[in-house]
Formats: C-alpha cells, structure tokens, sequence
C-alpha cells in the first residue's frame, strides 16, 4: 500500500520522513513526486489539487490534515472512499480560550482603549451590560466555548442543526430558531463547520437581525461571511464590531480594507492550531487501522460534510 500527502502548495519533506519513520512497512510520497498514482490507497489532503482523486483508482480513505474536511471537495471522491478528520481535544481549550477573550474584549471595549492610547486620550467608559453569547454551530468546540462563557457569567444560546440536550444552554433549531436567537444576541459567535448550507449564512439579512450593539466574532471559516455584507452592516452602524480569525482569502491581501478599519480586530486563523505531533499520530492510527482492516476513527459524515 501506498500514502500519498497532498497538502497545499508548500514541501511536506519533514512530515513525510516523521510519518515514514512511523510507518517504516508503508510506501509514502509527496504530490508533486508521486510515480505511480494507481499504488496509491490513502491520502493525506489538505487543499489538494481537484485533478488529483480523478488519477487514484484505487483510493479507499482521505484523512483530513485538520480538524474540518472543507478544503476537500467531497463530491469529487467515489462513494466508497471514506474521509477521517483530526480530532485534537487541545483545541477545545484553545477555541474556547480565544471566544472567552474576545468576548471580554468587546465587551470591555479594549479595542477602543488601544485606539485612545494611540490618540493619548484619557477617556474611561463603564464596562457594557451585554452578557448574552450566541454560538453558531454546537460541536466539540462549540460546546467547550459554551462551558467556559458559562463558568465565566455569561448567558449562552446556541444554535444546531440536530437536537442536543446541554444543561445551561437555551437551544434554537432550524430558520425558526436562528430567527428567535439572533435579536436577544449581544455577541455572535461563529463555530460552523463549511458546508452547501452554511457558505454564506453571515449575510446582510443575518446581520440585519440582530441588535445594532451585537458583536460578531468568526473563529470558523471565512467563507461564512459575505464581506460587503459586513463591511456595510459595520459602516452603517448596525452592528457594533467584529473580531475575525478566519477570510476568505488568506493570508488577508494587504490592500483589505479589514486591515485597516476602526471596527474590526483581525487575528491571523489562529484561534486553534491543531499540535503536529497529534495529527502525525493520528494520521498513523488511521493507516493502520486501513492497513488491518479495523474501522476507522474520527469518520466524517460525507452527506453533511462534517
């Protein structure tokens, strides 16, 4: 059997060797050296190239380099291949870590405080009343977030597609629900995996729901929000501010006007980096687990996404 690791445009020299020495019986090989795709059984992908699964006849698995299988284009993967993800439980601590401080932030008006500083203007404001957090998405990481917000006084909706039963959270299902939530929100926070039903869902009509005090903080995928929505619903003073881990195009161009806006706190998609050493075992369980024909772990739902 052989692996092959696609991941991105950048050399996978290091991860390859770490992984060969692992797996010292398994053939593995880069990409952009690969001499013979049809060899090839598992894939290790993270943005790889669309033309690459058409050249693998015999494929049984893909394994995600991180936590989300967006950057695969599953519809292009025969129906038996099955597609595994990295679950880092550090990540939970991490995500919830970076919610809980930018949720204070806003809430403390730091941002503004660094604006002052800059202008050396001393001009104290009363911490805001707002205390409700709304979570789009209630998985691992948005349960850890809910958890800590909670431990730390704040009031925590969220929102999912499937029916969860979480103590000291108000949950809201489907459109009706999302509709209920988003006018008692003083702080949304964006925790959804990428799919056909959730491109997009940050729009001027989400926006528009919301109290015009509310914050937005995107420690998901950029592709969530339509920029121009959020740049207008911010200019117009309909929504108070927006802390943003994630865009559309990364690394964020430097001609971005996020970059430069008053409003927005930008952090470069580091919310929660997954450990390598993690994913490098991970990775080793998973071909194994092919290798010995025992089922696989941390299995995505190809028919959700996630």
């Amino acid at each position: 059997m052989s692996v092959l690791v696609a991941i991105g445009d950048r050399d996978n020299s290091k991860l390859v060797s770490q992984l060969q020495a692992r797996l010292p019986n398994i053939h593995i090989e880069q990409y952009s050296q690969c001499e013979d795709f049809s060899k090839i059984e598992f894939v290790l992908a993270w943005y790889a190239p669309k033309e690459l699964w058409a050249q693998l006849p015999n494929l049984k698995v893909v394994s995600s380099f991180g936590a989300g299988v967006d950057s695969i284009d599953l519809d292009l993967l025969p129906e038996h291949v099955e597609v595994v993800r990295i679950v880092d439980s550090q990540l939970e601590v991490d995500m919830a870590e970076y919610v809980l401080t930018h949720v204070l932030a806003q809430k403390l008006q730091l941002k503004e405080y660094y604006q002052k500083q800059a202008a050396t203007q001393w001009k104290p404001n009363r911490v805001l009343s707002h205390n409700k957090v709304a979570i789009l998405g209630f998985g691992q990481l948005g349960r850890a977030c809910a958890q800590r917000l909670v431990d730390n006084g704040f009031s925590v909706s969220a929102w999912a597609q499937s029916h969860k039963d979480v103590n000291n959270v108000t949950m809201y299902y489907g459109e009706h629900g999302l509709n209920e939530m988003l006018p008692n929100t003083d702080y949304l926070v964006c925790l959804l995996p990428l799919t056909e039903n959730t491109a997009g869902i940050i729009n001027k009509d989400l926006l528009a729901k919301l109290p015009a005090h509310a914050v937005l903080v995107n420690a998901a995928r950029g592709q969530h929000v339509i920029e121009a929505d959020l740049l207008q619903a911010l200019n117009s003073d309909s929504l108070r501010a927006a802390t943003l881990d994630a865009f559309d195009q990364e690394p964020l161009p430097s001609e971005h006007p996020y970059w430069l806006h008053p409003k927005i706190t930008i952090t470069p998609h580091c919310a929660a980096l997954s450990d390598v050493n993690c994913v490098i075992e991970q990775i080793e369980v998973s071909i194994q687990c092919l290798t010995n024909g025992t089922p696989l772990k941390n299995r995505v739902d190809r028919t959700k996404g996630y």
